[in-house]
């Protein structure tokens, strides 16, 4: 009984039953600890009412934080996700350390026996995908255009402009928040991993959404920033064209968007990706930009994608197009590394849309 006392006097706790060491509240600038109690009495416990969306990782609920008037979106994992203790504290210490405009602020978080919450600004247009993918409403290209240069900023940022770089590690439109004036704001850093070392790439186990991950990242086990660059890619081209990763085309074969949009470029007919709902209405100049520069950043050889701020040169038309090849290329992967010399394993992390 005393050394468990002593224990929790030195900075551990209970999760789900097991004592884990408590880092929080050491090296976290910023965000707050808040009581469960604070949170279920600004979300009415949690209410069906307040429900803004569910996934794997649980469920997002609206609330207000009456204590500092404050509207906020409160993240409560579930015990069946993947996101567990490690993953909670990863997520709560990179995101403290971020400051930028293009990314989701982090209000505070809450632990406490099987209970893991996440309080951050309250993004009043919800997730990029709903507006892409919801009929009665259509982005306009301007809306659009902002939104991909937003992205690409905080994508920056994240990896050139912070004194510790980090690999967001799942990049798509669903972890796109849209603020009040549809303002870009990357979220969900639950995959997010620290580059330490000057290191480009980790051998950190296959991490993503299907559709999004970096084909060698699939086949190699290697995560890096390249790999980041790709999902952006493809962000970009989703955005431009309204199509999700992987088309059905008329003959029922399935294909992705990336070797749809390379096939048309090939043709010199890039500007038939746009998306028809857009009727016409756009600036052919930038959504051709946006488009090719999908395209390099979607590359299937990592080692010809650009940086992000290459890429944002281009989207700001600050440099020339680059020249692709008319056919998108096949690229070729050294060996899966083997997992079992790391620790880690090339299976874990992969979600659906």
């Amino acid at each position: 009984m005393k050394k468990t006392k002593l224990a929790l006097k030195l900075g551990t706790t209970f999760f789900r039953g097991e004592l884990v060491d408590d880092e929080l509240d050491q090296g976290v600038e910023g965000p707050r600890r808040f009581s469960y109690n604070e949170l279920a009495s600004a979300t009415d416990n949690f209410s069906d009412d307040r429900a803004l969306g569910r996934g794997g990782f649980g469920s997002v609920y609206q609330g207000f934080m009456s204590n500092i008037n404050y509207e906020v979106a409160v993240k409560r994992v579930s015990e069946t996700s993947r996101q567990g203790w490690k993953e909670f504290v990863s997520e709560v210490r990179i995101i403290s350390r971020l400051r930028h405009h293009n990314l989701v602020q982090l209000i505070g978080w809450c632990h406490g026996g099987d209970e893991l919450l996440l309080v951050y600004e309250l993004m009043h247009n919800g997730s990029l995908d709903t507006h892409l993918y919801t009929s009665d409403c259509v982005l306009a290209w301007p809306v659009r255009y902002e939104i991909v240069l937003g992205v690409g900023s905080a994508l920056l940022y994240l990896h050139q402009d912070t004194k510790q770089r980090v690999m967001h590690r799942d990049i798509k439109p669903s972890n796109i928040m849209l603020d009040a004036s549809f303002t870009a704001k990357l979220g969900d850093f639950g995959l997010a991993r620290l580059i330490n070392d000057g290191r480009r790439s980790h051998t950190t186990g296959i991490a993503g959404t299907m559709g999004y991950i970096d084909p060698e990242s699939l086949l190699a086990g290697r995560a890096s920033v390249e790999s980041d660059v790709y999902s952006f890619g493809v962000v970009l081209l989703e955005v431009a064209s309204g199509q999700r990763p992987t088309l059905i085309q008329e003959d029922g074969d399935v294909v992705h968007l990336v070797q749809w949009v390379w096939d048309l470029y090939g043709r010199g007919s890039i500007i038939d990706a746009a998306d028809e709902r857009l009727r016409g209405m756009f600036d052919g100049g930038e959504i051709e930009h946006v488009m090719v520069a999908g395209l390099w950043c979607a590359h299937p050889d990592r080692g010809m994608r650009p940086s992000i701020r290459q890429a944002m040169n281009v989207l700001r038309f600050e440099t020339p197009l680059p020249s692709l090849p008319a056919r998108m290329p096949v690229a070729t992967y050294g060996p899966p590394t083997n997992p079992l010399s790391s620790g880690t394993s090339v299976l874990s992390s992969i979600s659906g849309r």
